[in-house]
């Protein structure tokens, strides 16, 4: 598991110039994570691809850590930007199992990529509780659910849906399941976990 550097916060971007090094930095990051992995990445290439100094690069990425868990932030940030809409007579579960089959298909598109947000994801998690990749996938899949006012047992619902997707796109980077087993393993998983809604004591 990749090491977290404490030592220094990230910076922040602030100014149109900034962010646009910020940008130029997570495609040149997603290019190397995508054709090399997690552990064969190099940032000083990463900072020469992009145009910034080495040091303009640990400034917002004191490691690979921050910088590939700040690639699974801007793609869940796109999935928000870019939320599933219900369709017309589609059950809660229908709709919260598209959106995680379109998540799943974007991650095991590139597959060294999404090994390298998923590991790097999951460091910041053990340090962090509560980490802004985890609230904000949550809040897209009550959303996509459709639930309107969820108790906490629906949350609690939710979560666990995210956690068993979390294991499906494990299982299917280290090839123990193809795409289509994926597909339908999450299909499924959606339609079993949906069921415990029936036993919220809220609706009691």
């Amino acid at each position: 598991m990749p090491r977290v550097a404490e030592d220094r916060p990230p910076a922040q971007p602030v100014s149109a110039e900034q962010k646009d090094r910020y940008r130029r930095i997570l495609r040149a990051a997603a290019r190397h994570g995508a054709d090399k992995g997690l552990e064969r990445v190099q940032m000083h290439d990463i900072a020469r691809d992009a145009g910034v100094a080495i040091a303009t690069l640990y400034r917002y990425f004191p490691s690979k850590m921050h910088l590939f868990t700040a690639l699974m932030d801007d793609l869940v940030d796109e999935m928000r930007r870019q939320p599933i809409e219900r369709r017309e007579g589609e059950s809660p579960e229908d709709s919260v199992s598209r959106l995680l089959r379109r998540a799943g298909e974007d991650l095991l598109a590139h597959p060294q990529l999404a090994h390298a947000m998923v590991q790097s994801n999951n460091a910041t998690l053990a340090l962090a509780a509560g980490h802004g990749v985890d609230n904000v996938f949550k809040e897209l899949l009550v959303v996509a659910s459709g639930i309107e006012d969820p108790t906490p047992h629906d949350i609690r619902i939710l979560l666990l849906i995210e956690q068993a997707w979390y294991g499906l796109i494990v299982a299917a980077l280290n090839q123990w399941i193809d795409a289509e087993r994926f597909s339908a393993d999450t299909d499924l998983m959606c339609r079993l976990l949906m069921r415990g809604r029936d036993e919220d004591p809220a609706r009691a």
